[in-house]
């Protein structure tokens, strides 16, 4: 069994910052690729940001020069640090690791006001 776990989400105003972190637990042999989506209210579950075994990146156009993933495989980890945040970034932030299967978290909501 695999657990996910997302933490960092919150309130922050426009222009803001915020580092959401990802840590994954249980019997993990080997994490392939590690990433992260957002689903905003109304709206599908879309690809923000994503990080390979080898740390190959790869960002929606949406967010690149804003968001940077980062990931410690010493401790299972994955980040994502979010800078000049706009309110169209407000939406619930799900990590996803993937090993044999894809394992998600419960998400994270990150709110962006004026």
């Amino acid at each position: 069994q695999v657990q996910v776990v997302e933490s960092g989400g919150g309130l922050v105003q426009a222009g803001g910052s915020l580092r959401l972190s990802c840590a994954a637990s249980g019997s993990i042999f080997s994490i392939n690729a590690m990433g992260w989506f957002r689903q905003a209210p109304g709206k599908q579950r879309e690809f923000v940001a994503g990080i390979g075994s080898g740390g190959y990146t790869n960002y929606a156009d949406s967010v690149k020069g804003r968001f940077t993933i980062s990931r410690d495989n010493a401790k299972n980890t994955v980040y994502l640090q979010m800078n000049r945040l706009k309110p169209e970034d407000t939406a619930v932030y799900y990590c996803r690791i993937t090993t044999a299967v894809d394992y998600w978290g419960k998400g994270t909501l990150v709110t962006v006001s004026l």
